[in-house]
């Protein structure tokens, strides 16, 4: 069982949200924007109060994916990226994404060290991740 509810549509779903906004940074990429969408569907603080499924995750407005609006994105999802999303919803978690909400690809050669208040976990290939602060109690 997973640490979401997730439907084979859903998971699909997901798997293409984590190739279109990470296929180039590898299996390790996707996975760690695995993490920050299972996350934002577990927090409940900021934008994410009222996030609890997977379609709502991801068609978020404001606050979504900027690959929803893109072709790529609507392409069928491809075995491995359905793996990848399975792993995540099933709990797997990898830093510096364990209890990141955001991530953005700053397209320079380092992260700040904030991004909307928010501080920065880590970089993996061209993404930088943020997680809330424990005082905003996202995951109590």
């Amino acid at each position: 069982m997973g640490v979401i509810q997730a439907t084979q549509k859903d998971i699909e779903l997901l798997a293409r949200l984590m190739r279109a906004e990470a296929e180039s940074d590898g299996d390790m990429g996707m996975l760690l924007v695995g993490n920050v969408c299972v996350n934002r569907i577990l927090a409940n603080c900021h934008d994410f109060k009222n996030i609890n499924t997977i379609p709502s995750m991801v068609y978020q407005s404001p606050g979504g994916f900027e690959a929803v609006q893109f072709d790529y994105f609507y392409q069928r999802a491809r075995d491995n990226e359905i793996r990848l999303a399975k792993r995540v919803i099933n709990g797997e978690r990898f830093e510096p994404a364990t209890t990141a909400l955001w991530f953005y690809d700053p397209f320079q050669p380092s992260c700040p060290a904030q991004f909307w208040g928010q501080w920065n976990s880590g970089r993996y290939g061209d993404h930088c991740f943020y997680i809330p602060l424990e005082s905003e109690h996202c995951y109590d």
